[in-house]
């Protein structure tokens, strides 16, 4: 069985760790307890809202773009296919609007790093 906030714990592990920042750096950031977003990243607590909004911008890291990333990884537990294309709605409305660096320094989405 998935457990929801496992993921989010993996999700936000892995993007600190591909910025090459601590825990201590991010819980500075982000101001929450250095235990307590250990705490996060290990699924040991369900984080709220507000925090996660929190811990996301300290990673400089949209959490619409983090969910996506915990949405993919759930559906792909569940065998779940997941379309790697634009819905073309999507793709109309914004066509193009997006800038080259916006998405260069992402990995799936998330892999930005901290300059």
């Amino acid at each position: 069985m998935v457990v929801l906030r496992h993921e989010i714990g993996d999700v936000l592990r892995d993007v600190r760790q591909r910025q090459g920042r601590t825990l201590r750096e991010v819980s500075h950031s982000a101001r929450v307890s250095l235990g307590y977003l250990s705490e996060v990243e290990r699924g040991q607590k369900e984080a709220s809202s507000e925090l996660l909004s929190s811990i996301c911008s300290a990673l400089d890291v949209p959490l619409s773009m983090m969910l996506r990333e915990v949405s993919d990884r759930l559906a792909e537990a569940e065998g779940v296919a997941v379309p790697d294309t634009v819905p073309q709605e999507f793709a109309q409305q914004f066509g193009g609007d997006m800038p080259d660096d916006f998405t260069d320094g992402f990995s799936r989405g998330l892999a930005v790093t901290k300059n």
